[in-house]
């Protein structure tokens, strides 16, 4: 499956059903990151909107496609500046449910006052889906967004998201690559490595937890990997060929020695 080269991407595209992808919505000095609209029928979630960076941007690529006022859901990844910071405006302004990790709902609040304004319709807590670390099903109409377990891959409460009508798994930041064009696809597997390999070694928590994750992946039906910063890997080849590298990765902790914790003179 190839993808445009245009503002929004459409990863899967039934009639019924469709997957958008907003990778240059980020200017200056902020980190590329890749933004994602599901929608089935008339009902819309967004993942991983990120933060005031990307709110304006974004709505207005979102209001070429649903109003914002029919979205049923903002959902969290997990609680970086780049993933959720913009959550208040969302709350605010649409009627969105927000759907975080039971980990970092509590936090929320301090992204901003509007948490606990009246300007919050139907009160913050009304609108909270709060995720068990086993994940669950998030029912999107007659469809369905499955939250999958990610812990530790990179925060210790990680979700990644499986859309089974497309057989898409938006996968955070596992799978992640420093590029300069997030749309052009991945021809050269080895040399893809070179601008992933330093943010999973540092990133990850530890090869044995990527291990557990990747004997997950295997057993799902996936077409595509669609990581929050960077290149998807597109077809069951590709995919196969991340996991294998992946799997072999040592990271995090793995490569932490007494060495790395003294204290400075």
């Amino acid at each position: 499956m190839a993808l445009d080269r245009t503002t929004s991407q459409i990863l899967y595209d039934d009639g019924q059903h469709k997957c958008i992808a907003f990778t240059s919505l980020v200017k200056g000095e902020g980190v590329q990151a890749n933004q994602f609209l599901i929608i089935h029928d008339k009902h819309a979630a967004v993942l991983d909107p990120g933060g005031d960076l990307t709110y304006t941007p974004l709505t207005l690529e979102l209001s070429k496609y649903v109003r914002l006022s029919e979205l049923d859901y903002v959902i969290a990844s997990h609680q970086d500046p780049d993933i959720i910071t913009s959550m208040p405006r969302w709350l605010v302004y649409t009627q969105a449910k927000v759907v975080s990790s039971k980990l970092w709902a509590r936090f929320l609040p301090h992204l901003n006052s509007a948490f606990t304004s009246d300007r919050i319709q139907g009160g913050w807590l009304e609108r909270l889906i709060e995720l068990p670390d086993e994940g669950g099903i998030i029912h999107l109409g007659d469809s369905v967004i499955k939250a999958v377990p990610a812990h530790f891959l990179h925060s210790v409460g990680n979700f990644q998201f499986y859309d089974p009508i497309a057989k898409i798994l938006f996968s955070g930041d596992m799978g992640a690559s420093i590029v300069s064009d997030a749309n052009a696809p991945i021809t050269d597997f080895e040399a893809h490595t070179h601008k992933m390999r330093a943010f999973h070694q540092r990133y990850m928590c530890s090869n044995r937890v990527i291990r557990f994750w990747v004997n997950m992946v295997r057993e799902m039906d996936i077409e595509m990997i669609v990581p929050q910063h960077g290149t998807p890997f597109i077809g069951k080849d590709m995919i196969n060929e991340f996991l294998n590298w992946i799997e072999r990765l040592e990271c995090g902790i793995d490569l932490f020695n007494q060495n790395s914790y003294r204290c400075p003179n």
